[in-house]
């Protein structure tokens, strides 16, 4: 549990839980102001906010959970809040539900109720609800729940202090789902088990039965053998008692008492303004129609992170600020350090200044800043469910979903961005999957525009053959790494929220938020990995590996000898090790061929330091060490068995 060092909480702390895309976050920035951290949740790599709100004028915590759909977990941010939930007993709750889609909320809202927690339902996006012509009598449904019920626009403010007010009256929902007589026996025979968990004991047994990762780890952990034997046997003989699965028997009888739920209290009228907006969401993720405004939005991502981030701020920030001001001005300044060893270390050619921040604030900072803005919008514009909607089936084919999406493209910008992007992604299956394949196949915008410029200077086909291997790698690598990679990938449900402005408040809260989870995260480990090359440096270690390195360079991959250099290089940095490839190409030192070879086999090599990094971060240090340990030898299989084949077939 995140506190203040400055402060002292003698209230529990308040917890948002919803949906995707209810507007949750919203709503929590207009609850909470500036006071925000954005953290790991334990044990996981899944973000979730904390913040301060003034409750009649105490001031008490508030966490905004990842959204979830069920509390009987079949994602890892689902788990996360699910923990959430059980970690803070006693808290309050408030369900945020999208005004639009009420159903969806009630179902989430009857899972609360039978883990026995205080809620306050808040009707967020109440006035698209409006605009698409239904109509909410929130008093009747108050009085159905028996908890406050408050319609909210969170992007306009409404609704905030009636809201603040109402968590002072939240209490346990009367949401009673009366399940068939199968499950009823089957919850009576678990509720002694869980018995010791007041109040929630059917919460918990429903968890269990419905899904297969429905029990917290602590409660797993607290229970003996005998015990866990006895209610996996309880719920394998229910499972063989009924002719469907029981995760969707239940989750069918709880959308059936939210439907009874609705015919109450919603009625429709004939839709008002925003006819324009709802038919341009409709074409946005039509089959067809959908396509242009798809490669609209992949181009513009590209082109905003990639060439503006990626390349125009950053040439701003790494020749300009660092490379023409701020590193000549420590140079100068560590000059008169009499140590040789401590000018080398800050100010060296693996200095922490020179290398580590000059990294991180000039050539990376400034990609996650554009990264930061453009997803914020995205996001807050709804169009994010449709990119991931229209690309689902492509991605289908490697073992993903459409959420994969993101995560790719930007690994056209930064590869390490791309992976700290992955924790959109549902299952750690798929999270490791794209973590391998960005390291394997992406490059990154500088090395692409290297790569580009020396392909296209030989000819066309250059770069349609390095890009059918990159494509084709990817692919298959994809195909039968899915296989293998053990785990589960996520069921691809996805609701498609209406189109809406973004707003500017919003995105600029997300972006200055996730900037600083940036900076307090982050920028360590690229002082860690330059410390680490620092010492390999000075104890020669870099030059063995490149000597080591060298007979495979020139046997396997037909390269002279000097390339090898390049290949250490590329691990510093991509894009150096791409240009120390152009300087021997354009020496003549490096044949087409060769280039083509050369330009292969970097693309597919270990990803540059930064990358390595934020890869054992994320993804864990066993998990990195593996890739790498496939993605090396792989890489030089590649490019061997592609010089073999050009050297008999193509002549430039």
């Amino acid at each position: 549990m995140l506190k203040r060092e400055t402060e002292v909480y003698t209230s529990k702390p308040i917890i948002l839980v919803g949906n995707p895309n209810v507007g949750k976050s919203s709503l929590f920035g207009a609850l909470s102001g500036r006071y925000v951290e954005v953290s790991n949740y334990p044990g996981t790599t899944v973000d979730f906010s904390s913040g301060t709100i003034l409750v009649n004028d105490i001031r008490r915590q508030i966490y905004d959970s990842p959204g979830a759909d069920t509390l009987s977990p079949v994602s890892e941010d689902e788990a996360v809040t699910r923990d959430l939930i059980f970690d803070n007993p006693g808290s309050p709750i408030i369900c945020v539900v999208d005004s639009k889609n009420l159903q969806r909320g009630l179902v989430l809202l009857s899972q609360l109720a039978e883990l026995g927690r205080k809620v306050v339902v808040a009707l967020n996006m109440a006035d698209e609800a409006a605009s698409a012509g239904i109509i909410i009598d929130s008093d009747k449904l108050s009085k159905l729940l028996g908890v406050p019920v408050i319609p909210t626009v969170a992007t306009g403010g409404v609704g905030i202090d009636e809201l603040k007010e109402a968590i002072e009256r939240s209490c346990v929902p009367k949401f009673s789902v009366k399940f068939d007589e199968i499950i009823e026996n089957g919850i009576k025979l678990l509720k002694s088990t869980f018995g010791s968990y007041d109040g929630a004991a059917r919460g918990v047994a429903l968890s269990f039965l419905g899904g297969e990762n429905g029990l917290p780890e602590e409660i797993r952990y607290n229970l003996s053998t005998d015990r866990r034997d006895y209610i996996a046997h309880v719920k394998q003989q229910l499972q063989s008692s009924m002719a469907e699965p029981l995760a969707f028997a239940i989750a069918k009888r709880r959308n059936e008492q939210a439907q009874t739920y609705l015919k109450l209290i919603v009625t429709h009228k004939a839709r008002s303004a925003g006819a324009l907006t709802r038919k341009l969401g409709e074409i946005s993720y039509h089959p067809v129609y959908g396509i242009p405004i798809l490669l609209l939005a992949i181009v513009g991502l590209y082109y905003f992170v990639g060439v503006f981030g990626a390349q125009f701020l950053v040439g701003i920030f790494e020749k300009h600020i660092f490379a023409n001001f701020l590193n000549p001005m420590f140079i100068k300044l560590f000059s008169h350090v009499p140590s040789s060893f401590i000018r080398q270390l800050f100010v060296g050619q693996f200095g922490i200044i020179t290398m580590a921040l000059t990294y991180a604030l000039a050539l990376i900072f400034p990609i996650v800043t554009t990264f930061f803005i453009a997803f914020g919008i995205l996001e807050d514009s709804g169009y994010l469910p449709r990119l991931a909607f229209m690309v689902d089936r492509i991605f289908k084919k490697i073992g993903l979903n459409g959420r994969a999406v993101l995560p790719m493209i930007l690994g056209l910008g930064c590869d390490t961005m791309a992976v700290l992007t992955t924790r959109i992604l549902s299952t750690r299956k798929e999270k490791i999957l794209v973590t391998f394949l960005l390291a394997l196949a992406v490059p990154c915008s500088a090395q692409l525009g290297v790569t580009l410029g020396i392909l296209g200077s030989i000819s066309p086909l250059a770069v349609l053959i390095w890009l059918g291997v990159i494509l084709g790698v990817m692919f298959l690598v994809g195909y039968i790494s899915s296989k293998v990679i053990p785990g589960r990938a996520s069921d691809f449900i996805l609701e498609i929220p209406p189109l809406r402005l973004p707003s500017i408040k919003n995105v600029i809260v997300k972006t200055l938020m996730r900037l600083e989870w940036y900076l307090k995260e982050a920028v360590p480990l690229f002082v860690l990995g330059t410390l680490i090359l620092f010492a390999l440096d000075q104890i020669g270690a870099l030059l063995i590996i490149e000597k080591l390195f060298s007979p495979v360079v020139v046997g396997v991959l037909g390269l002279p000898a000097k390339a090898s250099e390049s290949f250490i290089m590329g691990f510093l940095r991509r894009d150096y090790g791409a240009a120390g490839f152009k300087t021997l190409f354009e020496k003549g030192s490096l044949d087409a061929i060769g280039a083509v070879v050369a330009m292969t086999t970097i693309t597919l090599f270990i990803p540059c330091i930064a990358n390595f990094f934020i890869m054992i971060k994320e993804r864990g240090f066993k998990t990195t060490i593996k890739m790498v340990l496939f993605i090396i030898p792989f890489a030089i299989a590649v490019g061997g068995l592609l010089n073999l084949v050009l050297r008999r077939v193509v002549l430039w």
